[in-house]
């Protein structure tokens, strides 16, 4: 609660964020030393690394082993990963760390994708961190004016290389292997939005199958490109969902009904 607060203070750029950010971080250490073997207060100081924009902090400016990814909070990551393998939050956090450095935007998106593909290369099958490439690019569309997002030569990428390989691989190694009580919702409408966007569309319909009623404004608020209709990504998300499962039950014969 306290860290949500400092980085809800930083956000809105309220004059109490230091302050918070200070009393966050005191905490978190008191944890560690007191429970060595959690992850939690590492993965707090991982979600305060953002607050640090000009990455004063040391541990905020470490060198990475994997030479195409900048100076960040490396050591910090390792520390939640020695303690808690593939944390999901962990490095979701790490990738907002990596959009929030004082970078031009296209730096700060270019190292988020980095990270992201770099991720996905050696996570092991039925981890959630295979969606970080896509996850990668939903921000990316987030930061476009509503035109271009609209726009079907963009859209066109998500049915291209390598996009297309992440989502088919994130749909085969980590949607198909993992028991439906341990995926995240916000993950299966990533994941549902990529393979619509790539023409998969028997596989889009066994995600939204799969996700039943449960909605999220994520991806759909960020890749919807309709400015008449600021319905914040809710008419496509119907429209994804009611086209991929009329193509299932068409071209799919076996294809269940829908949940």
């Amino acid at each position: 609660m306290t860290v949500e607060r400092a980085l809800r203070a930083h956000h809105q750029r309220h004059a109490s964020a230091v302050v918070l950010e200070e009393a966050a971080r005191r905490a978190a250490l008191m944890a560690a030393r007191r429970m060595p073997q959690d992850p939690v207060p590492w993965v707090c100081m991982l979600a305060l690394a953002q607050i640090d924009e000009q990455q004063v902090r040391r541990e905020h400016r470490e060198v990475s082993t994997e030479p195409m990814l900048p100076n960040g909070p490396w050591g910090l990551l390792h520390g939640v990963n020695q303690r808690d393998p593939y944390n999901r939050e962990a490095f979701h956090r790490v990738s907002q760390f990596l959009l929030a450095r004082s970078a031009p935007p296209a730096v700060s998106l270019a190292a988020m994708f980095d990270f992201g593909r770099w991720v996905a290369s050696w996570s092991p099958a039925g981890s959630p961190l295979l969606l970080l490439p896509l996850y990668a690019l939903v921000e990316q569309c987030r930061q476009q004016d509503a035109w271009r997002r609209s726009d079907p030569l963009w859209r066109r990428q998500w049915a291209e290389e390598p996009t297309l390989t992440y989502a088919l691989k994130a749909f085969h190694h980590w949607f198909r292997q993992v028991e439906a009580p341990l995926r995240s919702v916000t993950d299966l409408h990533h994941l549902a939005y990529a393979l619509w966007a790539g023409h998969r569309f028997v596989e889009a319909a066994e995600v939204f199958t799969a996700v039943g009623a449960y909605a999220t404004r994520e991806p759909w608020a960020s890749v919807h490109g309709s400015s008449n209709h600021p319905d914040g990504g809710e008419a496509l998300l119907l429209r994804a969902r009611r086209e991929s499962l009329s193509f299932a039950r068409t071209h799919a014969p076996s294809f269940g009904p829908p949940s």
